[in-house]
């Protein structure tokens, strides 16, 4: 397995933060704000570049929105990975 770039660690960062937000979602008052989340994986996910030097996988996660696979897939559990209705695993 590769390396994770600089860019795909401050994704990994900001997946395992909006992850742990939504865990305390039932709990938290106030509730966490998760757009400053959203848009800051929307920035990151613009700068990664294309293919090869970006895994289609990981592009495709995270332009679907597919936030616990991406994060999983950067953890090097792409094992752990569903198949999705759009018959990506």
């Amino acid at each position: 397995m590769r390396g994770m770039t600089e860019l795909e660690a401050k994704i990994l960062e900001t997946l395992i933060e909006l992850e742990n937000a939504v865990a305390t979602m039932a709990s938290a008052q106030p509730k966490p704000n998760l757009l400053p989340l959203f848009s800051r994986l929307d920035e990151l996910s613009a700068q990664l570049p294309p293919p090869p030097q970006t895994d289609p996988s990981l592009l495709h996660y995270l332009q679907k929105k597919s936030y616990e696979k991406a994060r999983l897939f950067l953890e090097g559990r792409e094992a752990e990975n569903q198949q999705g209705n759009c018959r990506h695993v």
